[in-house]
């Protein structure tokens, strides 16, 4: 299971909202990258495809593709707003080092 917090949950659904695309969710993934070895991805998704485990959480649709899921068990993705911008981060239980940045992960 992947959560959404309350505050990135009111942020995507604004987003989907000025993208005209309500009724759409958030791909969540996790490819190779990053100076810690992974990265995570998001990005606007109409439809999860046929592989696709797909939660809701705080009314948000999440798409998460098979090998992702592995490294995303029990995360929740989250909004951010800081002095110096704001952003989505995810929490992720599985991570047993990050990056300076956050951006990046390794299990």
């Amino acid at each position: 299971m992947i959560n959404v917090s309350a505050t990135a949950a009111t942020k995507i659904s604004e987003l989907l909202t000025e993208e005209n695309k309500a009724g759409s969710g958030l791909r969540v993934f996790v490819q190779g990258g990053g100076c810690s070895g992974f990265q995570y991805g998001l990005m606007i998704e109409e439809s999860g495809g046929a592989a696709d485990q797909v939660f809701e959480s705080n009314g948000v649709k999440l798409f998460v593709d098979p090998v992702s899921i592995a490294y995303l068990k029990g995360a929740e993705v989250d909004f951010v707003d800081t002095v110096t911008g704001g952003g989505f981060t995810i929490k992720n239980p599985n991570a047993t080092s990050t990056c300076g940045c956050g951006s990046s992960f390794n299990v």
